[in-house]
């Protein structure tokens, strides 16, 4: 299984409902938090060339924010990428 990047910052409502539903999914991820570690800004801007949260990368494949990961969860993209 692929592994999961969920790069957030606080407050975030997109954050914790993606986070929401990568648990519910039962999926382990690692999680960026980015108001407590300045460097992990630079890592999300060199990664994906984005600053908005939150960011969510499977393997190596940018999925996007919230928006874009409920779409890969009820397209079956989800399930595609973290079986790669």
């Amino acid at each position: 299984m692929n592994k999961v990047t969920l790069y957030t910052t606080e407050p975030c409502s997109f954050c914790r409902q993606a986070k929401a539903l990568l648990g519910k999914r039962g999926l382990d991820y690692a999680e960026i938090n980015l108001a407590k570690d300045a460097d992990g800004r630079a890592e999300l801007a060199k990664r994906t060339g984005m600053m908005t949260f939150p960011q969510v990368i499977i393997g190596d494949q940018l999925i996007g924010g919230f928006g874009e990961l409920v779409v890969a969860e009820k397209s079956g993209r989800l399930t595609e990428l973290l079986a790669r």
